[in-house]
């Protein structure tokens, strides 16, 4: 049967319409978790070129997790002397954000070269005061994943908690809502998720890699495995 241009263009019509609707449908899945739409990723920042979102591997314990913005807290407990919590808008509203290039290593042989932003770890635990006798933080994730790192290492390299990656928000798989940056340290210290920071003075302290024979230092400078 052949088509009268009518028809044709009808057909034209239902054809765009069907586009319309994929493209639609595609765009909502690019929504995060906060309801915005995804930002554009940038590739060069300062001259330094970078890897994009998506050339980490999935790698973690249990899979990608999904954390509910609206019950969401932020801890920090353990040896301080006022525990407190943030809620995730409260972290980004009430804290300064600074912006690091740093590759994270992983392991299993892979890099990426990415610009992170998020907000620094000693901003966020100043108004909980740290006993003095506290040596180290562990880190807490949503999926029960912990690993630690000493206290005068994260003040002295100014460790943030990122909550971008190329100027676009975390996805859930890179860690939404906060994943450490833990620079010149090996991939399984850079705690993705992140729910809880606990202060201690078990300076032995072994997160889950840890405690299956890699490194509680995780200095790039060594071998990941052994202390």
């Amino acid at each position: 049967m052949t088509l009268s241009a009518p028809q044709k263009s009808n057909k034209s019509l239902i054809l765009v319409s069907v586009l319309v609707v994929i493209v639609a449908i595609y765009g909502a899945s690019q929504f995060n978790r906060l309801g915005q739409t995804d930002y554009l990723e940038v590739r060069d920042y300062q001259g330094v070129r970078l890897s994009s979102v998506n050339d980490f591997r999935e790698n973690s314990i249990r899979g990608p997790q999904e954390v509910d913005i609206p019950d969401y807290r932020l801890e920090i407990f353990g040896l301080v002397e006022s525990p407190i919590e943030y809620s995730y808008y409260e972290v980004l509203e009430n804290f300064t954000s600074y912006k690091k290039v740093v590759t994270l290593n992983c392991v299993e042989g892979w890099r990426a070269t990415v610009l992170w932003e998020g907000v620094r770890i000693m901003d966020l635990v100043e108004a909980a005061n740290p006993y003095e006798n506290a040596e180290i933080i562990i880190f807490h994730a949503e999926d029960g994943y912990t690993t630690s790192l000493p206290v005068d290492y994260i003040r002295e390299n100014e460790l943030i908690l990122a909550y971008k990656i190329n100027e676009v928000p975390l996805p859930e798989e890179r860690g939404f809502p906060f994943q450490l940056v833990a620079e010149s340290k090996w991939g399984y210290k850079w705690c993705r998720w992140v729910t809880g920071l606990e202060f201690s003075d078990d300076s032995d302290y072994e997160g889950y890699w840890e405690q299956r024979g890699y490194s509680n230092t995780g200095d790039m400078d060594d071998s990941f495995w052994g202390n």
